[in-house]
């Protein structure tokens, strides 16, 4: 993999980047396959329309991507690529990883330990408190707290950690200050902590962007504790991606009077550790593995050309109800490499999703 990228590397990879229908997965499959950026740029037109697309794929053109480059370096941010090695290492080890990453302040806190300290928007004066008080406990042990710089939990976690060293991820990009009341602490995070982002600069959260901003909280992370959520939440939603990516979940717990508390509550109730202190914290911590970022195989000289006949019925199999690639594997009863590689022209041409955690369902 390489290490250091040079400049018509750096705008070819975040051109792949930004490809559409180009996600995580996507990515990830297509440097295997091709080995360097421009070789994929180059492959994609053909690839989509082996997958069935009809009208042309959406590709960045150099000039935008130098346009993204020239906007961020405006703002005195960082791009980083996956497969550098200053590439935060818990991100890294990812599968897959975020392409890339936007960075403004204090880079170096992202080599530090991160906790993850997540919760209610519409947070109770007692649930900041004590999240407030836990983000500085955490940093007075040595470690960076992460959180999405939303109002209540996630504000009130920062504003505890910044004497110490905490970090936000924002949905939109990297200068998008939402809501518009944490200017003041966005305005202290980029001189006292540090900013992250996936997406480009001046670009304004949406929905689907939070998902997304909610994996990389996680990945950050070593642990994730949630101090106040209701049961359908986003702080449940990274609870349930910190579990996935191995990392531990911890939750405060609450009354069950409070609907706040009921999120909480029932991840204790699924074998979440209790959150009652920064002690209960370090205590979870003791007995996690080191992140390492996972071994990925060579890529292929010569790519793999999935037959016209495979891709069919690959696309055939697919559903809305996601399925694992080794499921469907064993389905289309072809080799894995080539059902891998249908897969890919199938999520360029918009009719197959690939999912994190192997995970494939249509598009």
């Amino acid at each position: 993999m390489i290490r250091s990228l040079t400049d018509a590397q750096r705008r070819d990879w975040l051109r792949l980047a930004r490809t559409e229908n180009v996600g995580a997965v996507t990515f990830d499959q297509l440097i295997g396959r091709f080995g360097e950026p421009a070789l994929a740029l180059a492959a994609l037109p053909d690839l989509a329309r082996r997958g069935g697309r009809i009208k042309p794929l959406s590709i960045p053109s150099e000039a935008q991507a130098d346009a993204e480059l020239e906007a961020g370096a405006a703002l005195g941010a960082r791009l980083i690529a996956s497969c550098e090695a200053d590439f935060p290492l818990p991100l890294a080890a990812l599968d897959p990883p975020p392409p890339l990453l936007w960075v403004r302040g204090k880079a170096e806190l992202l080599a530090r330990p991160c906790v993850a300290v997540v919760g209610a928007r519409v947070a109770s004066a007692a649930g900041q408190r004590f999240a407030r008080g836990l983000a500085a406990d955490l940093g007075r042990t040595g470690h960076v707290v992460v959180s999405g710089m939303a109002r209540g939990i996630d504000g009130a976690a920062h504003e505890g950690a910044l004497p110490f060293g905490t970090v936000a991820v924002l949905g939109g990009g990297i200068d998008d200050v939402y809501p518009p009341e944490h200017r003041p602490l966005y305005e202290r995070l980029i001189v006292e902590g540090c900013v992250v982002s996936e997406n480009e600069p001046g670009r304004t959260a949406v929905a689907r962007d939070f998902p997304r901003r909610n994996r990389i909280i996680a990945g950050l992370s070593r642990a994730v504790v949630v101090v106040e959520a209701e049961l359908r939440s986003g702080s449940l939603i990274t609870a349930r991606l910190a579990a996935e990516q191995g990392r531990e979940v911890l939750a405060v717990p609450g009354s069950p009077l409070d609907p706040r508390a009921k999120g909480a509550n029932d991840l204790i109730r699924q074998g979440a550790a209790l959150c009652e202190g920064v002690d209960d914290v370090l205590r979870a911590l003791e007995g996690l593995r080191d992140l390492r970022e996972p071994d990925r195989p060579a890529y292929r000289p010569a790519p793999i050309d999935p037959y016209p006949a495979l891709i069919r019925r690959v696309a055939d199999l697919l559903s809305p109800t996601p399925v694992s690639r080794d499921e469907l594997v064993r389905a289309a009863a072809a080799p894995a490499p080539a059902v891998f590689a249908a897969l890919v022209e199938l999520s360029l041409a918009g009719r197959a999703e690939l999912l994190p955690g192997g995970m494939v369902s249509s598009g």
